[in-house]
């Protein structure tokens, strides 16, 4: 066998390889010329309230200061008075259940919702999809106030309900001011209702990118619908399950407006405050923003821990 000619024949110039296109500097800086601007608001939104609230914890500012008089630097005076308060522990606890309550019934709801949307007709899925986007579209006042309205104590419809139907210990019962537990139901049930709709849709939008022919065969391996929900589509699409899930344990531990204006309904603040309300009481209605601020910082270390296990998880994962 003959070796083969590697070498161009005289005469001929040997091919070279086409050189690649060149990228200007300017292209390549681009993204993150773009990225600047965004980044920088946020920067200048968050992180500039962020430090002052570290600095403010650290120091005794109170109303004098709100005149100028220059705050005193305490060191850990204002974590040390919130840590040894019981009061503020049994905020913390409250706050913590009432998260987990509300979060985990709105992950139940939600996936629910998304399941259902991908067994019911075109029609009737679009109509709940409608549905559910006014229902969190809705300002957190506007449905606040008509939960108001239900459990209104002698006209509400709630109670009318519950008396039509022989139940007479409601009769012009208060759910709000009657006792903390009905108030965080209905604390708890408005918190839900603006929730479920992001988690439904999120959820729907990734149970429709799971590989059908995975689905199909496990069930003609035998597996029952419960058997592939479970060890199938939700490990398959638990990466936008942990995300939504931190999502609602930030958003459901910090929760404020909910809890402020059914308070301002109830009058029974010191029995239904959470931490969100708490720090908002004891800063602009105490005056005391020292110690709101060190409540603040330590609510913020709370969350952290809390969603910790979700972000590593993630970030093993590669989604984040």
């Amino acid at each position: 066998m003959s070796e083969q000619l590697t070498t161009a024949p005289p005469g001929v110039a040997a091919a070279s390889p086409p050189a690649r296109p060149r990228r200007r500097r300017g292209s390549l800086a681009a993204p993150y010329l773009l990225l600047v601007l965004p980044v920088g608001l946020v920067c200048l939104a968050l992180g500039y309230p962020l430090v002052r609230q570290f600095i403010m914890s650290f120091q005794e500012f109170g109303l004098a200061q709100q005149f100028g008089q220059p705050p005193e630097w305490v060191g850990l005076a204002n974590y040390r008075e919130v840590l040894t308060d019981p009061y503020f522990w049994v905020v913390t606890a409250r706050s913590v259940a009432f998260c987990a309550v509300s979060a985990g019934l709105t992950m139940v709801i939600g996936i629910a919702f998304a399941l259902l949307l991908q067994k019911v007709s075109p029609l009737f899925r679009v109509t709940l999809q409608i549905t559910l986007v006014l229902a969190w579209a809705m300002p957190p006042i506007s449905a606040l106030t008509s939960y108001i309205w239900l459990t209104e104590p002698r006209y509400g419809f709630v109670n009318w309900f519950l008396t039509s139907i022989g139940l007479d210990a409601f009769e012009n019962f208060s759910w709000l001011a009657g006792n903390q537990w009905t108030f965080f139901a209905i604390a708890a049930t408005t918190v839900i209702w603006t929730s479920v709709p992001l988690v439904t849709m999120m959820t729907y939008a990734a149970l429709n990118q799971v590989d059908e022919e995975v689905v199909e065969a496990s069930q003609l391996d035998g597996a029952g619908w419960l058997a592939r929900l479970r060890h199938v589509v939700l490990p398959m699409i638990r990466p936008v399950i942990l995300l939504v899930t931190m999502l609602e344990i930030i958003w459901d531990l910090k929760v404020f407006t909910q809890i402020n204006v059914l308070q301002g309904v109830a009058g029974n603040n010191r029995a239904t405050n959470l931490l969100g309300t708490y720090v908002y009481e004891v800063g602009i209605g105490g005056g005391q923003y020292g110690i709101a601020s060190a409540l603040a910082t330590v609510m913020l270390l709370l969350v952290l821990l809390l969603t910790w296990r979700y972000m590593r998880t993630l970030m093993k994962q590669g989604d984040l």
